[in-house]
């Protein structure tokens, strides 16, 4: 079976495409600036290039898309006819899914009011569904939501302290995001561990330049740190991450600015961008820290702060934790990332492998000592091979 899944954007296309009974990745790559000036398709397999042309819209990139896959001297595929299923990352499911669905109208039209909470990514998640159906009109589609894996947290958890009709009339409430993520690893360290997740209390650390922590415990999400939206939570690239409301409105008075306004200085100018003045990059904070740059210092002590923080309030939430893992980004290629946050958690009983920790990048591995209580791990994300998997099982009938 051979599966294609896309992540739409609101200006760019990434695809993977997989042969399933291989577990093979046979192609990857992606569209940026649809719509736009200088738009392109940059090709990662099997042949790196980049192609540059006119692409008005999410349709004509995934014809330029299907193009090269089954071009006769660089594609992979003989016919489009080989394609079994389309799987979609879909951003915001609100409380209508908990779980991956087969795409039709009537799944679409709950979907697209689902749109106000997330009015950048869903309506372009819809755009790329409604390509592939003008394209591929035959072809299943299959829908994989962010919010999914989160919709097992208790009322308690996910409920603000706001006037409650707020939340029955507009559903305000935390929702979560990196669900496909926090799912893919918090089953895959059990794994590659050899042990049972319905016995274990695990922390799923997904820190990349949008970054958010989970508990699962026993297998289910029973908290996240991100909430109604990606803002809320740890410090991010560009993103505050918590903030006093009342600062908010402080700032909105001071700055005189509008809602789009304080949107746009919370989400894209703030976060160790905002803090450190330099770049959102923790790649260029850490050649900082390791000159002695007072400011760089600072910021990374921020970030690594507040993600211990949650690690020891979800360790307090689930009576205790058997394992922490990190991965996307930043959690895999960041040592130092991971050396500050594990600092100080000996209480609990981490006993970190340093050593170990600074010589590894991108692969599973255990961080943590062999006599360690609490056994933390590096494991890289894979967020597409999550939706291929879901999307066969949906179509297969498994699901």
């Amino acid at each position: 079976m051979k599966i294609l899944v896309l992540n739409c954007g609101s200006s760019s296309i990434k695809y993977k495409l997989y042969d399933m009974d291989t577990k093979a990745e046979l192609a990857a790559g992606g569209i940026e600036k649809i719509g736009l000036e200088g738009a392109f398709l940059k090709t990662k397999k099997p042949v790196g290039e980049t192609i540059y042309n006119d692409i008005p819209t999410h349709t004509v990139g995934l014809q330029m898309i299907f193009e090269n896959l089954v071009d006769p001297q660089k594609g992979v595929l003989k016919s489009l006819d080989e394609l079994d299923a389309v799987g979609h990352r879909m951003v915001h499911g609100g409380e209508k899914f908990n779980k991956s669905v087969l795409l039709n109208e009537e799944v679409l039209k709950v979907f697209q009011e689902c749109s106000d909470l997330a009015p950048l990514h869903n309506p372009a998640n819809l755009e790329g569904v409604r390509a592939v159906e003008a394209l591929l009109p035959k072809v299943p589609q299959v829908g994989v939501f962010d919010t999914a894996f989160h919709q097992t947290m208790p009322d308690y958890a996910y409920l603000y302290a706001i006037p409650y009709e707020l939340y029955s009339k507009y559903q305000i409430r935390r929702y979560g995001f990196h669900g496909t993520s926090h799912r893919y690893v918090s089953q895959r360290v059990c794994e590659f561990l050899g042990c049972d997740i319905k016995d274990k209390k695990i922390i799923t650390c997904h820190i990349g330049n949008g970054a958010s922590v989970a508990a699962v415990k026993y297998g289910k999400c029973v908290d996240t740190s991100m909430g109604l939206t990606p803002l809320e939570g740890l410090m991010m690239g560009t993103r505050s991450g918590d903030i006093d409301a009342g600062a908010v409105v402080y700032l909105q008075k001071k700055l005189g600015l509008d809602a789009d306004g304080i949107s746009d200085l919370l989400n894209k100018k703030s976060g160790v961008q905002g803090v450190s003045e330099m770049s959102s990059d923790m790649r260029v904070l850490e050649a900082a820290e390791a000159q002695g740059n007072e400011r760089a210092i600072m910021t990374l002590k921020m970030y690594n702060y507040r993600i211990k923080k949650y690690i020891g309030a979800y360790a307090a939430a689930m009576g205790g934790v058997d394992i922490i893992v990190f991965t996307a980004g930043v959690g895999e290629n960041q040592y130092g990332v991971r050396s500050g946050v594990c600092e100080g958690l000996e209480w609990m009983g981490v006993k970190f492998d340093k050593a170990k920790n600074d010589s590894v990048r991108s692969e599973e591995c255990v961080i943590s000592t062999p006599d360690s209580k609490v056994t933390v791990c590096l494991i890289p994300t894979d967020e597409e091979w999550m939706l291929a998997s879901d999307t066969m099982a949906i179509v297969s009938g498994e699901k």
